[in-house]
């Protein structure tokens, strides 16, 4: 069975239900959490201990946060969430699944790890993030997170003013190029089978980026292990301190399968993500989803904000389902004082 291990202490699970378990512990499930436990809600984080900005140094953009490591963010949140009273717990999800309505009617899920742990809570939230998948290109991915980028706000000031090429992976590429030639005068645009029309090469070269349609063979780098250029299929060298590329963003879904959660595909093969709506609502009751796993362009603000959002629908919903059961349960009618 898979283990994850983190430097980080991990918390024990809890006995009996919990009301809600968020899976995953980047900005919007321990955003999501912190609204549930200042509400004295009892909940339950399950983290991977992999976010999707591992790779980078800093994290960009944030106002407040902005140059902060994102592991330094993620064990401050942590640490917020425990103080009021919430557990987090390193792990990976095998399984998560309705189970039987517990006996005044409410909702219940099973959550199951791979290491064989399980937990049970009224509500889920699920924010996975997603998983950024580069082109099947050698050397290209040991660079990635730094010479290697895909957000022009994430990471442009950083790589502001040297030669940059667009590795373009469709469409999406030529609206990527004008955000990073706003950054330096040296952009290469690499085509990669990608067809340009005439109004953008109009448009390329009123702004003077250069086109180059030869595939990239693959990533040369200097003898610092630092990123150099670029082979091409004809064997020329074109030297790029920096490259940009447009991955397709993939929603993490493992173990989650029994949720039965609907998808939906992006347009140019952008990427895949899961359905939401208001709040993070979904059509399967009782879950919520928030962060990149639904909204596969947010940064950590956006991914912040949509975590408290459910975070306090969730305690809202079940704010009614409590009263329910109080009435349910109740001898008989309350007379008024």
């Amino acid at each position: 069975m898979a283990v994850t291990t983190s430097p980080y202490a991990s918390d024990t699970l809890p006995d009996g239900t919990v009301d809600a378990v968020v899976i995953g512990g980047g900005a919007a499930g321990l955003t999501g959490a912190l609204m549930l436990a200042r509400s004295r809600r009892s909940v339950v984080v399950i983290d991977s201990g992999s976010p999707r900005n591992a790779p980078a140094e800093a994290m960009h953009g944030f106002i407040v946060l902005d140059g902060t490591p994102p592991p330094e963010i993620l064990q401050r949140g942590r640490e917020q969430v425990r103080q009021y009273g919430g557990r987090v717990t390193f792990g990976e999800v095998a399984s998560a699944d309705p189970a039987a309505p517990s006996s005044d009617g409410d909702l219940r899920f099973t959550i199951t790890l791979t290491d064989g742990r399980s937990l049970s809570a009224r509500r889920v939230l699920v924010a996975t993030g997603l998983k950024d998948v580069l082109p099947d290109i050698p050397g290209l991915a040991e660079h990635w997170g730094h010479g290697v980028v895909h957000c022009p706000y994430c990471h442009g000031w950083e790589v502001r003013d040297e030669p940059i090429g667009i590795l373009a992976t469709g469409p999406a590429s030529v609206a990527h190029a004008f955000l990073f030639r706003q950054l330096t005068e040296d952009l290469t645009f690499f085509t990669q089978g990608t067809d340009l029309d005439e109004t953008t090469h109009s448009r390329f070269a009123a702004r003077g980026i250069r086109i180059v349609d030869t595939p990239v063979q693959g990533v040369v780098d200097n003898e610092d292990g630092t990123l150099a250029g670029v082979r091409l299929a004809d064997g020329q060298f074109v030297a790029r301190r920096v490259l940009a590329v447009a991955t397709r963003m993939e929603a993490r879904t493992e173990g989650l399968d029994g949720l039965k959660l609907p998808v939906q595909d992006l347009p140019d093969n952008m990427g895949r993500g899961f359905v939401s709506g208001m709040a993070g609502t979904t059509e399967v009751p009782g879950v919520w989803v928030a962060g990149n796993a639904t909204d596969l362009a947010a940064q950590v603000g956006a991914s912040a904000a949509a975590g408290a959002l459910a975070g306090a629908h969730i305690n809202s919903v079940l704010a009614t389902a409590d009263t329910d059961a109080a009435l349910a349960s109740a001898p008989g009618e309350t007379p008024d004082l």
